[in-house]
């Protein structure tokens, strides 16, 4: 336990560090929430694969390769796509149109690219982004939690306050700057401690058949790519349930807002090959490391859902403890903090610039100064952490058995719901609207819930509904929605000509 404290207190150091040195950084609201549009490839790479992966990977992923197997693959597949189609295709554009509206945050971009008159489409995109912000948020709370409680027999409550306290202060120091230099730092080591692993258990496994073979010998159904159902139409439904996760990458605003940050279109060039290249590497390997966990405590003859917990929360740290030395145990607690805090600290401050800048400075006090709305900002993400925390705390007394994968794939879908649709068509739609964006979003983030609490409890139908989740449903019905609503009430004719240049 001392070692783990040691490594702990290290890691703790090392942000503290950054966000000091990063807070010299800041000088104004740019600086604050995009780096003041000066950052290198590497850092918003790293930082970006970083926010986009958050616990899921190393907690929810590893336990869903330990869960459904082969079938789980397909969420490599799905990922690797939305990121290539991310960098390759959209952030370019994105970067030379926030650039030439010298935005700073998603809603400033889609009010300037609309030439809104009113306050509405800035109001409700900010609305969105803070409530499920706050949402997913919470959500990784409970991920440090689960983390502390499985790797250092930790409370949970107590777990979830320490992560709270850690990420807080150095964001709180050194605003989007701290946040992303500490991502580079965490995705470092996230990237080393998931390539080891599976390495190490591979060979420390001795296997004499493969392990294709032994997970077949378990159940048949995990060695189907396609999924372990007798309905074909239900593994079909899981397959895409688990692919349409990367449709996230398409817009959402916490990963977007790095490529405002980044210094000039040549560097997404370069930094597209290391995000590609990380999503493949880290998504594989924490695939690999559920479905060796679950072969070798069930070959030793454990009951895999008692060691490895109801939702194979538990991977991760087992795995570690049994094919690593204690030194690199106590690593590994970093290494999952990593995943965590590199995405909750992305989320505060974007929540924070929604508030601060799209709601106080561009709605309510034009006029205010950068100095004033600085120390604002900093407080306004006080209080939203709060508030996720009072959500992460009241899950782990409701909700003891905590399925982090689906917890964490709710927040992220009702962002990516909202804001994808949203971003692609103004991106590549000369015709889309102002209203047409309204009608995108407020649709996008109705059908969450909805496809979540109503579809999925429906007869016969439900079972589908909830292997397909929330994300591609409500994705596809912004988009259709959007449309609709921007052929009935077509652009201004000075946003027309203004997408014409």
């Amino acid at each position: 336990m001392i070692t783990k404290i040691i490594a702990l207190t290290l890691y703790v150091l090392v942000l503290f560090v950054i966000g000091i040195i990063a807070s010299r950084k800041v000088k104004n609201m740019s600086d604050y929430y995009v780096g003041g549009k000066k950052l290198g490839f590497w850092a918003v790479a790293f930082s970006a694969r970083a926010t986009g992966e958050s616990g899921w990977l190393l907690i929810g992923c590893t336990g869903m390769g330990a869960i459904a197997g082969l079938s789980s693959y397909w969420i490599v597949v799905g990922e690797v796509l939305g990121v290539a189609i991310s960098w390759a295709f959209m952030a370019k554009r994105f970067k030379r149109e926030t650039d030439r509206y010298n935005s700073i945050t998603v809603p400033d971009y889609l009010s300037s690219r609309f030439k809104t008159k009113t306050h509405w489409l800035r109001g409700i995109a900010a609305t969105v982004l803070s409530v499920f912000v706050i949402i997913f948020v919470s959500s990784q709370i409970v991920a440090t939690g689960t983390a502390f409680e499985s790797l250092m027999n930790m409370n949970y409550f107590a777990g979830a306050l320490l992560g709270f306290v850690i990420v807080l202060t150095y964001i709180f120091i050194g605003g989007f700057v701290a946040a992303v230099w500490s991502d580079f730092f965490q995705g470092l080591l996230m990237f080393l401690g998931l390539v080891l692993l599976p390495i190490v258990a591979w060979y420390g496994m001795g296997h004499e058949e493969s392990i294709t073979t032994s997970l077949h010998n378990i159940d048949p159904g995990l060695t189907n790519i396609f999924g372990s159902s007798d309905d074909t139409l239900l593994n079909v439904f899981t397959m895409l349930g688990f692919a349409m996760i990367g449709l996230g990458f398409l817009g959402s605003p916490q990963v977007y807002v790095r490529f405002m940050s980044i210094k000039n279109e040549s560097e997404i060039t370069k930094g597209k090959w290391v995000a590609i290249l990380f999503t493949i590497i880290t998504d594989f390997a924490a695939i690999s490391i559920g479905i060796l966990a679950r072969v070798f405590f069930t070959e030793n003859g454990q009951d895999p859902e008692a060691v490895l917990g109801t939702a194979g929360e538990n991977v991760l740290g087992m795995m570690a403890e049994q094919f690593l030395p204690l030194t690199l145990v106590a690593i590994y607690i970093a290494i999952v903090l990593s995943a965590i805090m590199s995405t909750i600290d992305s989320l505060l401050i974007l929540a924070s610039s929604a508030i601060t800048r799209d709601f106080y400075q561009k709605i309510f006090r034009p006029n205010v100064k950068d100095e004033r709305l600085t120390k604002i900002s900093r407080y306004v993400t006080v209080g939203i952490a709060v508030i996720a925390l009072g959500i992460a705390i009241s899950i782990g007394i409701l909700v003891p058995d905590r399925e982090l994968f689906w917890i964490i794939i709710f927040g992220w879908s009702g962002i990516a719901a909202t804001f994808c649709p949203v971003i692609i068509l103004a991106l590549f739609w000369k015709g889309y609207s102002e209203k047409g964006a309204i009608a995108s979003m407020i649709s996008g983030f109705l059908c969450v819930p909805l496809f979540k609490f109503v579809f999925q409890e429906l007869d016969g139908i439900g079972q589908y509904f909830k292997e397909l989740d929330v994300l591609a449903p409500s994705f596809l019905i912004a988009i259709i929605v959007g449309v609709v609503f921007s052929k009935i009430y077509p652009p201004k004719q000075e946003v027309i000509e203004d997408q014409a240049r």
